[in-house]
């Protein structure tokens, strides 16, 4: 079965993630563990906590159907030592929250080098960063996120993946998140049965589907074409990567029992791309 939906929002409290979910009709979802644009968040309360697991348990989830997302601020490859431990802390804090609330898997932005050091430097620092929090928590898997190559983000190719992948030493809490749109603007074409088996091909022997946990499933809009490293998320099938991509994907059984996840950018859609991707994956 695949775990199909949105990004679900966490307002009222985390404990709500559960029940935003099912109302869409969504298999899985994605959530923030607090407010992705903050640094510091008021710890969880026994009730939060309590009422998130009878609430993911009662709506008929489990935690492999929940892919946490990290906040935006942290920067595991910031070179500046003050910046650098403060997203070491930001993430340690964020994986203890996974654990309270019973998910196991914590998606994050490899990081960016900031053009002060090589990208090679940056991605051991990071992987080093994901080492050090294993030793401080228990249970949650970090899942790194290919990106699309803006800026000074690493994490764009599968190589570099597959290098901060091999850099960790717990191999059984660390795997990767594929974004479709990502993988469009850094030059992976999904949109022909012919280069879609390409990728899938690349991506298995490069990085490995056994460390694959989860999918961010995003057309891409008009700017975002193949190769722009632009980070533009669309609606399914309403931009440059168009529907077939998505058909390809949804009818592959390596991408079963994993969370999917929904970022496109019309929310009053997310009931209807729901319903359309379980169709195409004959679930409904």
């Amino acid at each position: 079965m695949k775990y199909i939906g949105p990004h679900v929002s966490i307002s009222g409290g985390i404990q709500n993630a559960p029940l935003n979910a099912q109302k869409l009709g969504a298999t899985g979802f994605g959530l923030f563990t607090k407010n992705q644009r903050q640094w510091a968040a008021a710890p969880y309360t026994a009730e939060n906590v309590n009422e998130f697991r009878k609430n993911l348990s009662e709506c008929g989830y489990s935690a492999k159907q929940a892919l946490a997302h990290d906040g935006y601020l942290i920067n595991l490859g910031n070179p500046d030592p003050a910046m650098y431990e403060k997203s070491y802390a930001a993430l340690v804090d964020e994986m203890r929250r996974c654990s309270l609330i019973g998910l196991s898997l914590l998606n994050i932005h490899p990081g960016s080098h900031l053009r002060l050091i090589s990208e090679e430097a940056c991605m051991r620092q990071i992987a080093e960063a994901v080492n050090r929090a294993h030793a401080e928590t228990e249970g949650v898997t970090v899942v790194f996120e290919n990106t699309a190559g803006q800026g000074s983000n690493v994490g764009y190719t599968f190589e570099q993946i597959a290098f901060m992948i091999n850099h960790v030493a717990d191999k059984s809490r660390v795997g990767f998140c594929l974004d479709t749109c990502h993988a469009f603007a850094a030059g992976y074409d999904l949109r022909t049965k012919k280069s879609y088996n390409a990728v899938m091909q690349s991506l298995d022997a490069i990085v490995g589907f056994r460390y694959l946990r989860g999918v961010h499933l995003n057309d891409a809009l008009a700017v975002a074409t193949l190769g722009s490293h632009r980070d533009r998320h669309q609606s399914i099938g309403k931009g440059n990567l168009g529907l077939d991509a998505f058909r390809f994907l949804m009818r592959d059984e390596r991408f079963e029992e994993i969370p999917l996840v929904l970022e496109t950018i019309d929310e009053s859609l997310w009931p209807q791309e729901i319903a359309m991707l379980k169709s195409i994956a004959g679930q409904e």
